[in-house]
Formats: structure tokens, C-alpha cells, sequence
């Protein structure tokens, strides 16, 4: 078994770019710490979910943070990478087993998408709250579950629709 054919290594930097294009799309700027609430993590999300969980990792760390180094977050540049990256790497463990254990996959996909909330919002909490202190990294935390959330709820909508192309590329 080939852990990287040319297909998957296409597949990957192509969520990779889409990671980072959708984080930059749309940009709703946040209080605190002058983040920004943005569809990238739907993309995120089903990098786990399509991907294996190192090629998750690396795609959607590599994208988002290349939002970050293209927008001017620099800060935020390796801890985008990794909390990301953790975030695909975990929904694709999570979801490959939930599926191989007989769960719905779209049950599947909403828990991969609580990942994303509680890592987003953990993680960037930690984070600030080292660089700003308590109250601004306390004011991020919402816009993190908002952000979260509307990650499960993209992914979720847009799951379906990229489920048999994917797979089938993937698979082939």
C-alpha cells in the first residue's frame, strides 16, 4: 500500500490552497486581539475528513497559516499551524473510526466539527492569553466559538456535496 501517491499529494495541497483562500475571503474582524471570525475552518474540518491524518495535518496547518503570513497575522503564524493542523489531524481520526465503527457519517462530521470548536478556541486561548493577558485572550473566546460553529455547520453543508467526487478520487 502507497502511503503518498501523486493523487493524494494533489488532493492535499489543493485543500491546502482552499484553506487558505477561504480564511482569507471573508474576514469579520473580532475584539481583543484584532483576529478575525472567517469561513476557513469548514475547510479545516473536512480536511480530516478526506485526507489521512498526517496529510490533514499538513494541509490544513499550512493553509490557514499561509492566511495568516499572507494577511500580515506573523504572530500567529506557528500556533495557526498547529492548532489547524491538530484540528484535521483529530476529525480525521475521529471520523475514520466512528465510520469504520458503523456511525452516520454525518454524525461523524458534527463531531468532528465540536473538535474544531473546542481546539479553535482552546488553543488561540492559551495562546493570547501569553501574548495579551487574560481579558483581551477572554474577549476572543466567543468570536473562536462562532467561528467553530459556523466550521460545523459549512462542513456539514458542504460534506455531502463532496463526498462521492472526493472519495471517488481518492480511491482511484
Amino acid at each position: 500500500m502507497k502511503l503518498f501517491t501523486t493523487k493524494k499529494l494533489v488532493i492535499a495541497a489543493l485543500f491546502a490552497a482552499l484553506a487558505c483562500v477561504s480564511t482569507m475571503s471573508i474576514r469579520i474582524p473580532t475584539p481583543g486581539t484584532g483576529g478575525y471570525i472567517h469561513p476557513g475552518d469548514a475547510v479545516v474540518i473536512l480536511c480530516g475528513i478526506f485526507l489521512d491524518p498526517v496529510s490533514a495535518f499538513l494541509a490544513a496547518g499550512a493553509g490557514s497559516c499561509m492566511a495568516d503570513l499572507l494577511g500580515g497575522y506573523f504572530i500567529y503564524v506557528p500556533i495557526t499551524f498547529f492548532i489547524k493542523g491538530m484540528v484535521a489531524y483529530l476529525a480525521s481520526r475521529l471520523y475514520h473510526s466512528m465510520v469504520q465503527q458503523g456511525s452516520n457519517a454525518y454524525i461523524s462530521v458534527a463531531a468532528c466539527g465540536v473538535i474544531d470548536i473546542a481546539a479553535v478556541a482552546g488553543g488561540y486561548f492559551l495562546f493570547e492569553l501569553f501574548i495579551y493577558g487574560a481579558g483581551a485572550s477572554l474577549a476572543s473566546v466567543p468570536s473562536n466559538l462562532i467561528q467553530g460553529a459556523s466550521g460545523l455547520i459549512l462542513s456539514s453543508v458542504l460534506y455531502p456535496l463532496l463526498r462521492k467526487p472526493l472519495s471517488a478520487a481518492l480511491q482511484a
